[in-house]
């Protein structure tokens, strides 16, 4: 039973993350032989001032 966690800076829209859950869903499933009932993806969307790089956060660029 796989479980795949992405994630992601906030800010996509509804249809990109439907987009995002059937494309890892099938991914996964062709990829280690699963059916796509047993998967279960979880999406972390992250506000941009929880999230720094090389000492910068994302919403002080």
């Amino acid at each position: 039973m796989p479980y795949v966690t992405v994630k992601m800076l906030e800010g996509r829209t509804d249809e990109q993350k439907k987009a995002l859950v059937e494309k890892v869903t099938e991914a996964v499933s062709e990829t280690v032989n699963a059916p796509k009932e047993n998967i279960t993806v979880f999406i972390e969307e992250m506000s941009k001032n929880h999230y720094g790089v090389a000492g910068v956060r994302k919403s002080d660029e």
